[in-house]
C-alpha cells in the first residue's frame, strides 16, 4: 500500500511572512473594519505585494477568519480562569482586572473582536455556539450558586458579566475618547482599575439585613 505522501512544513520565511500578514491585517481591520479593508492596505502594512499576501491567503475573509479563529482562546481565557472554588468577590474582581488589562495589551483584538459582533458574527457564530455559550452558561451557574449562599449580592449573572465586558472593554475599543477626556498626565490604566474595583465591589456586596 503506497504511503500518504506528509504536508511539507512551511519554512522559517514563510512562517514569518503569515505573521507579518496576520499582525499588518490586525491593524487594518482594527482601524477600517472588515469592509473598509483592503488586500491593498494589508500588502502595504505588510510591506509585502499583494501577489504575495495571496500566496499564502486566498482572500481578506481569509485573513480576517484566521485572525478571530486565534483569538478566540485568548479571549475566553479570562473567564475559563474563573474559579468556582475561589472566594466569590475575589474571583469576580480578578476578572474584571483581566479584563481590563485585556483591554489594555490587546486593543487591537478587542476592536477586530467587537466589529466581528457588530456585523452579526458572521465568521464566528459557530465558535460563539461552541465554545463562549457553554462557558458562559457554566460560568452564570456558579455566580449563582454563590448568590444562593449569600457570599455575593444576587442579580442576574448574566447581566453581570456583560456589565463586565461592556465597561473593560470600552478602554479599548473607545480608545481615543478615553485619552481626549482623560488627563493624560495620570495613570489612565490605574484609575480606570480603582474606578471598576470600586464599582464592582460596591455592586456585589450583599445588602445589610434589615433589623
Amino acid at each position: 500500500m503506497p504511503e500518504t505522501p506528509t504536508k511539507k512544513k512551511p519554512s522559517r520565511i514563510q512562517r514569518r511572512n503569515r505573521r507579518v500578514i496576520l499582525d499588518a491585517a490586525l491593524d487594518v481591520f482594527s482601524t477600517y473594519g472588515f469592509r473598509g479593508a483592503t488586500l491593498d492596505q494589508i500588502a502595504s502594512e505588510a510591506g509585502l505585494s499583494k501577489p504575495n499576501i495571496l500566496y499564502y491567503f486566498s482572500g481578506k475573509e481569509e485573513i480576517h477568519t484566521t485572525l478571530l479563529s486565534q483569538l478566540m482562546e485568548t479571549w475566553l481565557d479570562p473567564l475559563v480562569e474563573l474559579d468556582a472554588d475561589g472566594d466569590p468577590r475575589t474571583e469576580l474582581l480578578d476578572y474584571v482586572q483581566r479584563k481590563l488589562d485585556m483591554a489594555r495589551d490587546l486593543p487591537r483584538e478587542s476592536r477586530l473582536f467587537a466589529g466581528e459582533i457588530l456585523r452579526g458574527a458572521p465568521h464566528m457564530e459557530p465558535r460563539l455556539q461552541s465554545d463562549l455559550k457553554p462557558l458562559f452558561d457554566e460560568k452564570c451557574a456558579v455566580i449563582s450558586d454563590w448568590m444562593a449562599a449569600g457570599k455575593i449580592a444576587r442579580m442576574d449573572p448574566r447581566h453581570l458579566i456583560f456589565s463586565i465586558w461592556s465597561t473593560t472593554q470600552h478602554y479599548a475599543d473607545f480608545a481615543p475618547q478615553v485619552a481626549l477626556l482623560l488627563d493624560s498626565d495620570a495613570d489612565q490604566h490605574q484609575q480606570a482599575s480603582d474606578h471598576l474595583r470600586l464599582m464592582f465591589s460596591t455592586l456585589l456586596t450583599p445588602a445589610a439585613p434589615q433589623q
